[in-house]
């Protein structure tokens, strides 16, 4: 059975339910599966959870399902982006659990190696650990942090063959594969997609057994979260 489907839509009809919770891949805007982000908005589904480092910013990324009033929390790392973010939480309308990016980007990969949980110090003394088991190990304190399995993960790759073997493109690689692994449906966007034979399996990075489903991604101006640029010279003779 082919893993690849038409678009983002149909790889998403009737697979999100209210209330799922939903482990996105990206940074800032680098490597957001934006045709995936769209389609959940268009599903209409609430109440859900997103899991992501960051939750884009207004009316971009994951943003777009603030815009939308779908989402009821949040599990990131960094959210200063985003003033709809902090307006929703400040009303009271969004439930936040902030994560130590290294403790997130564990936490998934736990998840998609089935291991259940995994202690460490970061987050130790602060709130972050407030509820959350401790044990002593070699005379220091440690947290108990839980994995993260996903019901619904989405992911952009640059290169994917059909089996859903997937290549990631330089920083847009960031949190992707980690994702991909995490989910109990993984669905993917790739830039291209190769129909004939399979990639070079010593560049794979996401084995395609993590892969369910498999779109080609739009063609799209690629955003940039905060453009900044050197400020130039001036020589002697002005």
């Amino acid at each position: 059975m082919s893993k690849l489907w038409p678009d983002a839509e149909a790889a998403l009809h009737e697979t999100i339910t209210d209330g799922a919770t939903i482990a996105v891949g990206g940074f800032g805007l680098s490597g957001n599966p934006s045709d995936l982000i769209e389609a959940l908005r268009d599903t209409g589904a609430r109440d859900l959870t997103i899991v992501s480092n960051n939750m884009g910013v207004d009316g971009k990324g994951l943003g777009l399902l603030l815009e939308n009033r779908q989402v009821r929390k949040v599990v990131a790392s960094y959210v200063g982006e985003n003033k709809l973010f902090a307006q929703q939480y400040l009303d009271g309308q969004l439930e936040v659990e902030f994560v130590p990016q290294g403790t997130l980007a564990e936490r998934l990969r736990a998840g998609g190696a089935g291991i259940a949980g995994f202690y460490t110090r970061t987050g130790v003394g602060t709130p972050v650990a407030e509820g959350k088991p401790l044990e002593e190990f070699d005379g220091e304190t440690y947290v108990l942090e839980r994995g993260i399995v996903a019901d619904v993960a989405l992911v952009h790759a640059y290169r994917a063959d059909l089996e859903g073997n997937l290549v990631f493109r330089h920083t847009a690689r960031n949190f992707n594969p980690l994702v991909a692994t995490a989910g109990r449906l993984t669905v993917v966007e790739a830039e291209v997609v190769e129909e004939d034979g399979f990639l070079d399996p010593d560049t794979v990075v996401t084995p395609g057994i993590f892969v369910q489903r498999l779109v080609r991604s739009a063609p799209r101006v690629k955003d940039i979260e905060q453009r900044t640029v050197r400020p130039r010279a001036v020589s002697a003779a002005g």
